[in-house]
Order: structure tokens, then sequence, then C-alpha cells
């Protein structure tokens, strides 16, 4: 949400928000926090924003805490409003550079990641195949029941009348 700022005549700022006056160091620690705002003039309701963030830079210059280097002032006051859209394109072309880099490293983890997988669900076929045949081993292995003598003997005798 966006922050509104009225600047009366006299150069005071009233936070709308907080229903007081704040001073250009307040301005400047809310947007480093991410706050956006809009300073419009009260008496013509003109958007000051623009001159008032200049504002902020040049106080802060003036103190010794200007976070631009000289460079960038020159390219702002040279190429005014081209100058700043350049300098946000640029940036984001190097924050791009900088993601594609990260994603390029994570790459060959996904990549480990995806073979330990795989190598997981062949482990646990070789542990399914390896209990069947164990099974079938047992199986296999219990004592099987010798015919008694009664039952050889009546396989072994031939019915009257069969020829051999």
């Amino acid at each position: 949400m966006i922050r509104l700022i009225k600047r009366y005549g006299s150069r005071k700022l009233y936070d709308t928000e907080e229903s007081r006056y704040v001073h250009l160091e307040e301005l400047a620690v809310w947007i480093r926090q991410g706050q956006e705002l809009k300073v419009v003039d009260n008496t013509s309701g003109e958007d000051v924003t623009a001159q008032t963030l200049t504002q902020i830079i040049s106080e802060e210059g003036r103190r010794g805490r200007s976070a631009l280097p000289e460079s960038v002032l020159h390219e702002i006051i040279r190429f005014g409003q081209h100058a700043v859209s350049e300098g946000v394109g640029r940036l984001q072309t190097g924050v791009d550079r900088v993601v594609r880099a990260s994603v390029d490293r994570l790459a060959p983890i996904r990549q480990a990641r995806e073979e330990m997988d795989q190598l997981r669900r062949r482990l646990a076929e070789l542990e399914s195949s390896l209990q069947e045949i164990e099974s079938a081993r047992d199986l296999s292995d219990t004592p099987r029941r010798r015919p008694t003598a009664a039952k050889t003997a009546r396989k072994s005798v031939k019915p009257a009348g069969a020829e051999s």
C-alpha cells in the first residue's frame, strides 16, 4: 500500500496514516524498509514525490551518507529519467545474471537427487526380488513326504487280467 504524505507550503510533511508531521529522515527510513510513498502538495494536489525523493538524496549527500556514487549522480543530472530507467535496466540485467548462475549451480544438485531417487527405486526392486527368491527357496527346502509302503504296494499291484 502506498503511504500518502501531504506537503504544506511551509515544506512541512504530514503523514496521513499516522496523522502527524514527519521529517525527510523518517521518509528515507520508511523507503529503505520497502514502503512506497506518494507526496502531494496540499494546496494544488500536485504529485511532488520525485522532488521530495530528490531532496532526501540531496540531504543525505550533504550529511555524507549518500548511497549513490558520483558517477550515477552525474548520469541522473545529464540524462534525467532516461538515466534512471537505464540504470534500473542494468540492475535488472545483473540480477538476472546472478539468478541464472545460481540456477546453473543448482542443476548438478538436482541431477544428483534424481540419480539418488533412481538408485533407491532400483535397490527396492532388488530387495523385493531377493525376498521372492528366498521365499521360493524356502518352499523348495521343505521335506517332501515319501510315499508310504501301502501306496507303493498299490501302485505295483496290477489289476487282474492286465498284461505286462
